[in-house]
């Protein structure tokens, strides 16, 4: 039996996006109060919080990824920084040093199953969770925005590895293959 190939999942490198890195002790009042004041909002563990003024991924147990307008991205780590003076926070934007893309498509599960140990079989991994994982062989976070649509950031030096290996996992796919 011949093994067909198929791609229904599309990958796109996305424009750069803002993005800010927060390093703090999460459980902190001090920490809910910064998002606060300037519009955003704490999330749960492994998911992503959305508001008007952008959205907050939990990275890990001390570290969020704040992702705006990239015209926003330096006056908001600015204005961020300057209100955490004197407490043991770090603001930091990393904007410049990260790549995005999107992955979407009916076997967009199973594209990104063939390259990350993730869970992402239906009712394990659900649109605005999370994860920091690995990418083949580098890393990055990734993260549900629709049933059928995930997001993905990774180092900007690796964005063009990353990019030909979801394109290569998304078109050398057996179309009978199921999660």
């Amino acid at each position: 039996m011949a093994e067909h190939t198929v791609a229904i999942t599309r990958v796109e490198r996305l424009p750069q996006g803002g993005m800010i890195t927060l390093r703090a002790d999460l459980e902190a009042q001090e920490a809910v109060d910064l998002l606060g004041m300037v519009g955003l909002a704490m999330p749960e563990m492994r998911r992503i919080a959305d508001t008007e003024a952008g959205q907050v991924a939990w990275m890990s147990p001390d570290e969020l990824l704040i992702l705006c307008p990239p015209e926003r991205a330096a006056a908001l780590a600015a204005q961020m920084a300057e209100a955490c003076a004197g407490e043991h926070m770090l603001v930091a934007e990393v904007s410049d040093a990260r790549a995005r893309f999107a992955i979407a498509g009916p076997t967009s599960r199973q594209t990104l199953a063939k390259l990350c140990p993730v869970d992402l079989a239906p009712g394990r991994f659900e649109p605005g969770e999370i994860r920091r994982t690995r990418l083949a062989q580098v890393a990055c976070a990734l993260w549900m925005t629709g049933p059928e649509a995930f997001e993905l950031i990774c180092f900007r030096s690796v964005a063009d590895y990353a990019e030909t290996a979801l394109n290569t996992a998304a078109t050398q796919f057996d179309a009978g293959m199921s999660l």
